[in-house]
């Protein structure tokens, strides 16, 4: 069925009701009507269907967009086959977002390269969708405009942007040693988004250790206390997860190297020449008797 079979007096309701979308899907569901013999209430309640999750998807997006989140970072775009192990049944609890409505924290802690702000964002994206509002910063970020805004009495407001989400995401947090004034910041963050919602922390340190980042140790006790004794560890450990999201040219190896190189290293690999290859564990977050994330299960 094509759209002429909708009367010009049908468009026109339907653009001063701010419905006009609707004529997108609104022929094939006529057509499937009329081949079924839908009642009159079915059709109105399946096209009025089509244009409510329309406008969820359409109003998804535009949180997505607004939190600053990876458009790629999703998890329906994970590789299950990446060499990374985590705790499974702690991913699909917080999949859930029953921390957010607990005002839970989450910490996911591991090595460079393994997934952590993937993990992050795609929770966001799931928060997105189910209608939360969803902020992203990276740590360093963050820092530096809230010390920025205290010089053009702005401080307040960009602090209130932090503290009003439902969700806060802070990317890449306690690399860096911070000075008297972040850590003021800091301490606020981690106080304020105690009493106010939920927090998604992606670090290389687990919470134990962001103390010595810390400019005042008595802040940093308080301020990392509220969190740790509030958060999930998701804890990561396994290969850098970045080459499976590098570009590749079809026929060629990584690097310019052309075929038969990479097939001598394999075969070197296979027989056990070359270097030997060093690997790094990581260290943990302590659980302090929470509900932590263990490697019980590959992905």
């Amino acid at each position: 069925m094509n759209l002429e079979v909708i009367s010009p007096d049908l468009k026109t309701v339907l653009r001063r009701l701010k419905l006009s979308r609707m004529l997108d899907t609104l022929p094939d569901r006529l057509a499937l009507a009329r081949t079924q013999q839908m009642p009159h209430q079915d059709l109105l309640l399946l096209a009025l269907s089509d244009e409510a999750t329309r406008r969820d998807n359409l109003a998804a997006t535009f949180r997505a967009q607004r939190a600053n989140l990876d458009p790629p970072m999703q998890l329906e775009a994970w590789d299950d086959t990446a060499k990374v192990t985590f705790d499974r049944a702690l991913l699909n609890e917080l999949v859930s977002l029953r921390f957010i409505e607990a005002h839970a924290h989450v910490a996911i802690v591991g090595p460079v390269g393994v997934g952590k702000t993937f993990l992050g964002h795609a929770l966001g994206h799931i928060a997105c969708r189910r209608g939360y509002s969803v902020l992203a910063v990276r740590g360093d970020q963050m820092l530096k405009t809230l010390k920025h805004a205290r010089l053009d009495n702005t401080h307040e407001a960009e602090l209130r942007k932090l503290i009003g989400v439902d969700l806060l995401l802070v990317d890449d947090f306690g690399l860096d040693a911070m000075d008297a004034t972040e850590s003021r910041d800091a301490y606020e963050i981690f106080t304020e988004r105690h009493r106010a919602g939920s927090m998604i922390v992606t670090s290389n340190r687990g919470p134990d250790e962001w103390l010595a980042t810390f400019a005042d140790p008595m802040r940093a006790q308080s301020a990392i206390d509220r969190f740790h004794g509030n958060s999930y560890d998701l804890v990561i450990e396994g290969e850098s997860y970045r080459p499976r999201q590098k570009p590749r040219l079809s026929g060629k190896a990584a690097d310019g190297e052309p075929p038969s190189a990479t097939r001598r290293r394999r075969r070197s690999r296979r027989t056990g020449s070359g270097p030997p290859v060093s690997k790094k564990s990581y260290r943990r977050a302590g659980s302090r008797g929470r509900p932590t994330a263990s490697v019980n299960h590959r992905q």
